[in-house]
């Protein structure tokens, strides 16, 4: 379970403060917001399939994701892309 007291926490990132984030291959599977943004005055929690060109952007927020060294014949790519993997 997500910690409900991120707002008390200053080791965060503001979620949705940017309008472009470039993630890696250890942010997958992808969603926004992501691990290490404030929760509390945020968006529910929404997967993105980033894995499938290497672009993907938020439906609630707009922000948008690039995967950083993206290869669309990487099957690691794609097995982490999957939020079952």
């Amino acid at each position: 379970m997500a910690d409900p007291q991120t707002h008390d926490r200053n080791d965060l990132i503001q979620p949705n403060a940017e309008n472009r984030y470039e993630v890696t291959k250890a942010d997958l599977p992808l969603s926004c917001p992501m691990p290490g943004m404030y929760l509390w005055n945020s968006h529910p929690k929404v997967y993105l399939p980033i894995h499938e060109t290497g672009e993907s952007k938020c439906p609630y927020c707009g922000a948008e994701f690039v995967l950083k060294g993206f290869d669309r014949n990487d099957p690691e790519i794609e097995r982490l892309g999957r939020r079952d993997a």
